[in-house]
């Protein structure tokens, strides 16, 4: 009890107030609210409790141990206080996020120095307004006020957060011309405000010119090419990194482990993770381990991404919607879907990993389903979640269900314009959805009414007008496109080629087709010579297409030797058919397509001894044809048909409207299509009884 005396006694004549401010650096050390406020009591009955200094370092002990209310009532207690005082409470205020509070006190401070105002420019940065930080940077600059390496730091930041190249260009020339213009630390939040503005070239241009690099400036970069492409970039970095004698970070790996993701680069993502395993102290790390398990499963090594998922220490849910995304890919979509329902949270992307997951796998009801279920949720959708919903209603060519779609799209008040969420491709998805199911009107209502567009909303105009069959609108729109100074890419000469096969325009076929490598430094693919191919046969030009095969770079695949097939067929070529399938029956063996033109081409003509021979190799190969299926929607029931369909309920009145139709036609002259091998089943048997009793007679 004498020793407690005797310490208070002590503390009471101390001759200045050091001691109590050794005392409160020790509860920051601790980050210890009540020993501070301990010290506290002790000050206030010191003779020193009204003193500046002391004060002011309650206030900012007090801010860094989480008591805001505590500094806030001793900033209020203060009889007198001076600059270090206002820059104290603002630090707090700012650093807690109580923003408009800290922006009322500075506009009432009598004296703002170059700290107050870094204060204010890094606060309401660090908080994501960054408009205002900006402002204050201006202001800041404005009055005059020095602006060191703290401010320009925080105004980069800004530019970064606003994606706007153009300010930061302003505030990297202000860099320049300061004493920071080599600064080590400045030249790295350059490369990373550049890299967030997408500006690869200048972020490069930055670090070129660096004389000093550090491993946060190699960071950026690597980060950069990550994020931006091209991402093979950011390994060669990476490796020019380590060759400088520099050893990466958490931050170094798991920016090179996304980048191997993006590239599928399993062979340098397994190196990554053995340098990871082997350095113990990255294990725990929650960001590498997240970033291996995407590289694995982008990789499609799914096995691999859960055994890094079970080892992992801790997991959030980025590492679930990870695996949830990676059994999707997989087409392990049961394994996906348990993994979704077994997260303790979801967020918005969790539910667009599935929801895409079962829109790839062709589970587009589920997709459905899962939207409707995120709703009731009450998650709100994002631009992804559209674009996935979108795609399984035009898989399904459900006009019903796209326009539900389109309305949700409108209640959320997308623009289809790019920017830092860009919502773009919302709008393409529109016109693709439209355009599947037949609602040409409504696909280039879309294409219209979008503030921004870029390649694939041309592609999706265009590639929509030709497989609706409207080739001279999509070469119109491709003209518009061309005027626009849009370059095009291999998907719009898809869209081109195939609309001038529609319209029948073999000239503007030929002449696009040229096109592509003298004008648009475009390699003609396989696909492309398919839509050649198609054209030339359709207009009856069989031998040019089939030089045009023959001179192919590629391997013809059974694509382009179905469709001189198909155009041999049309035309009468039984010869060149009959090459035609042959070539085609070595790529697909068990495809009964070929046996079956082949076989309607001889019967067309009436050479019933080769039908029974492609018939009778059919047999021998095992090779069944598929019985033809269609359906119709009629209010909201959809019904199936096959070929010689019994199970029909309704199958009495439909056979009764078929067979009066048929008649009906007969009567102005309807002859059967050889197309189909069904009908000379049916009407050919007479025919091919005749032919065999004339050959065994």
């Amino acid at each position: 009890m004498a020793t407690r005396h005797g310490l208070v006694r002590d503390l009471l004549c101390l001759p200045d107030s050091s001691p109590f401010a050794k005392l409160l650096d020790s509860c920051l050390r601790s980050r210890s609210a009540r020993e501070t406020r301990r010290v506290h009591a002790r000050i206030l009955n010191s003779q020193f409790s009204k003193e500046i200094f002391i004060q002011n370092r309650l206030i900012d002990v007090y801010g860094k141990c989480d008591c805001l209310d505590d500094a806030r009532k001793v900033f209020d207690r203060m009889p007198q206080r001076n600059t270090f005082t206002w820059n104290s409470i603002i630090t707090v205020l700012t650093k807690s996020g109580f923003l408009d509070e800290a922006a009322r006190l500075f506009g009432s401070m009598p004296d703002p120095d170059q700290c107050s105002w870094n204060s204010m420019v890094s606060g309401f940065a660090q908080h994501d307004r960054f408009e205002e930080s900006l402002e204050y940077f201006v202001k800041m600059h404005k009055e005059n006020f020095f602006l060191n390496e703290y401010s320009f730091g925080s105004a980069l930041s800004a530019c970064a957060g606003l994606m706007d190249l153009d300010i930061g260009i302003q505030v990297h020339a202000m860099v320049s011309k300061s004493r920071y213009s080599t600064d080590v630390f400045m030249g790295s939040a350059l490369i990373d405000m550049y890299s967030k503005c997408g500006s690869v070239a200048c972020s490069q241009e930055v670090f070129s010119g660096m004389t000093e690099r550090n491993l946060v400036t190699w960071n950026s970069l690597i980060t950069c090419y990550e994020q931006n492409g091209p991402a093979s970039e950011a390994l060669e970095v990476f490796v020019r990194m380590m060759n400088s004698g520099l050893e990466p970070d958490e931050v170094t790996l798991a920016s090179v482990v996304s980048a191997c993701a993006s590239l599928c680069a399993l062979k340098e993502g397994l190196q990554i993770h053995a340098r990871v395993v082997k350095n113990n102290k990255f294990s725990d790390d929650i960001v590498l381990g997240n970033a291996l398990v995407d590289m694995y499963a982008k990789c499609s090594r799914v096995s691999e991404a859960r055994r890094v998922f079970d080892r992992m220490p801790v997991r959030n849910v980025v590492s679930e919607t990870s695996m949830v995304s990676g059994y999707a890919r997989a087409a392990s979509i049961k394994a996906a879907r348990f993994m979704f329902w077994k997260m303790k949270q979801r967020n918005v992307v969790s539910w667009n990993a599935l929801i895409a997951g079962y829109t790839q796998n062709g589970e587009n009801e589920e997709a459905l389903r899962l939207f409707l279920f995120l709703k009731r949720e009450s998650i709100w959708p994002t631009h992804y979640t559209f674009g996935n919903l979108l795609s399984a209603c035009a898989n399904l060519a459900d006009l019903q269900l796209g326009l539900q779609a389109h309305a949700h799209i409108l209640k959320q008040g997308f623009r289809f314009q790019s920017g830092a969420e860009s919502d773009v491709f919302v709008g393409n998805s529109l016109i693709d959805m439209y355009m599947k199911c037949g609602s040409v009107e409504d696909g280039s209502r879309v294409f219209k009414k979008m503030m921004e567009r870029d390649c694939v909303s041309w592609n999706a105009i265009i590639v929509g007008f030709a497989q609706n069959g409207y080739g001279e609108e999509a070469l119109e729109i491709f003209r518009k496109m061309l005027a626009c100074a849009e370059k095009p890419d291999n998907v719009t000469m898809i869209g081109v080629l195939c609309a001038c096969s529609h319209a029948g325009l073999v000239e503007e076929g030929r002449r696009y087709f040229s096109s592509m490598t003298k004008n648009h430094s475009l390699i003609p693919e396989k696909d492309h010579y398919s839509c050649m191919v198609d054209l030339l046969g359709r207009a009856g030009c069989l031998n040019e297409a089939r030089n045009l095969i023959e001179t192919m770079p590629m391997n013809p695949d059974a694509v382009v030797w179905g469709s001189l097939l198909a155009a041999c067929k049309v035309h009468g070529e039984i010869e060149m058919g009959k090459h035609a399938a042959e070539k085609l029956l070595e790529i697909e063996p068990r495809n009964s397509g070929p046996y079956v033109l082949l076989s309607n081409m001889y019967a067309e003509v009436g050479r019933w001894g080769d039908v029974v021979r492609v018939r009778k190799v059919m047999r021998q190969q095992g090779v069944i044809k598929q019985p033809g299926c269609s359906w119709i929607e009629v209010e909201r029931k959809v019904s199936v048909f096959l070929v010689k369909d019994k199970r029909h309920p309704h199958k009495n009145q439909i056979y009764s409207v078929l067979k009066m139709l048929t008649e009906e036609m007969k009567l102005i002259g309807y002859i059967s299509d050889a197309n189909d091998f069904e009908v000379y089943d049916e009407q050919s048997k007479s025919e091919l009884r005749s032919w065999m009793d004339a050959a065994m007679g």
